[in-house]
């Protein structure tokens, strides 16, 4: 079998459009972020305003979890035979009606129909971005790119507490829903404009052939996968699959946690003002950014391609500032804004890279289904830190939540286990040949 021949032309036309693929979802799901955590910074208004309690508010958590959860699984299916360019684009726009009419309303019960609603079509976002990176990149270059591109949860949630912080000190928690909306339906066309599908949908040679990391594939391996065998022999009867699944069940624990409590917690506890809580928020994501960007390029220099190892140091590591959280009782910006950082940094690291282990222990036709399916179990996780958290905090307070904080991160370091002598592993690199 022959070494692929990349001429110049499809060498630069591929650069060209990978380059245009990666910024289109990273910016999308940035704004995906937009109409997900809008809500959750609006919390603490809700409870003043509304008269809700915490497990009221939980509900709406939980909702929201199941059914983001359920649709990236669902999400994913679909997203692996569709074009990017429409399903994540439409899903944007949907979500920012849905956070206009979240808006618009008073009743509790129309707030968990929209936001569960919400909840579905957020499980739009991510299948295409999985399958985008599993088709633009190779393994030898997967781990750093998936890593950059996760930075994009990090930058919309560290944006949207200050927007949403903003639009409640100046006006109202309303306006902190329709704002996030109004945007995300704009962004929406624009995904529209810039996507498109797979390198070999343009006429481009594959991102391996590219990176010089295989030889040209056979007719056979050109083949693409039905969805009954992509679903039974890739994902559900895939031992390494579910241990991920496990995985980001107690990642999404500990992450979700920390998202939508501890806003209420700094304002609560520690008696800060909803403004000074916000802006406190922002080092958890900007921890995240870091951690993510380190994990992954680890993960490719290091550890060959390994994703269990720094997963597993990770969500170890995480209990050290979760505990300082909770014990230290100042209420000192740095002390807080620091501990905020590394517990960031320690959770996201292993929930980007359980995205990229699904997709590279799966098989690149099944990559949106195998990472939706690892994320659903995820929202299960955090559907567990919605309505029982609340029912926790109103029993125990914020010292049953915390105890719940350590022995998640514990328990998510276990199933990182089976991987650490498992990994991917690299072919030896041939240099493609330039015509």
């Amino acid at each position: 079998m022959a070494i692929a021949i990349i001429d110049a032309e499809n060498r630069s036309k591929f650069e060209y459009w990978r380059w245009r693929t990666f910024y289109s979802i990273f910016f999308g799901y940035v704004f995906y972020y937009f109409t997900r955590k809008s809500f959750t910074f609006a919390m603490p208004a809700l409870i003043s305003d509304m008269g809700f309690d915490k497990s009221d508010l939980g509900i709406l958590v939980t909702v929201f979890s199941i059914t983001y959860g359920v649709s990236k699984f669902i999400s994913g299916i679909i997203g692996d035979k569709s074009n990017p360019r429409y399903f994540m684009g439409i899903g944007l726009i949907v979500t920012g009606i849905l956070n206009i009419c979240f808006g618009l309303s008073s009743s509790l019960w129309l707030f968990i129909l929209f936001w569960g609603l919400n909840g579905w079509f957020q499980g739009f976002g991510w299948p295409p971005c999985a399958r985008m990176l599993a088709y633009w990149y190779s393994p030898r270059t997967r781990g750093t790119w998936w890593g950059i591109w996760s930075t994009s949860h990090n930058i919309g949630g560290a944006l949207i507490p200050v927007v949403a912080a903003f639009c409640i000190e100046y006006f109202d928690w309303r306006v902190a829903m329709h704002l996030p909306g109004i945007i995300c339906i704009i962004m929406g066309f624009w995904l529209m404009e810039r996507l498109r599908d797979t390198p070999v949908s343009l006429g481009l040679p594959s991102a391996e052939s590219i990176d010089g990391v295989e030889e040209a594939p056979s007719k056979n391996a050109l083949k693409k996968l039905g969805t009954k065998e992509i679903l039974f022999k890739y994902v559900l009867f895939n031992k390494y699959i579910w241990f991920l699944c496990l995985a980001n069940f107690f990642v999404y624990v500990v992450r979700t946690g920390f998202n939508d409590w501890v806003m209420l917690y700094l304002s609560e506890e520690r008696g800060l003002s909803l403004f000074e809580a916000g802006v406190t928020i922002p080092w958890f994501e900007a921890g995240g950014i870091i951690g993510m960007l380190l994990a992954g390029w680890c993960s490719d220099k290091i550890f060959n391609g390994n994703r269990g190892i720094i997963s597993l140091a990770f969500m170890f590591l995480v209990i050290i500032p979760t505990a300082l959280f909770w014990l230290h009782s100042s209420t000192n910006y740095i002390i807080d804004a620091g501990l905020m950082f590394f517990i960031g940094f320690f959770i996201f690291g292993p929930q980007m890279l359980i995205g990229c282990a699904a997709a590279e222990k799966s098989h690149q036709d099944a990559a949106a289904t195998a990472s939706g399916f690892a994320g659903t179990f995820g929202y299960l996780g955090a559907a567990c830190a919605g309505y029982p958290f609340g029912l926790l905090l109103d029993s125990y307070g914020w010292s049953g939540f915390f105890i719940a904080m350590i022995v998640a991160a514990f328990l998510g370091a276990l199933c990182f286990m089976p991987f650490i002598s498992v990994g991917y592993r690299r072919e030896p690199e041939k240099k493609p040949v330039v015509a």
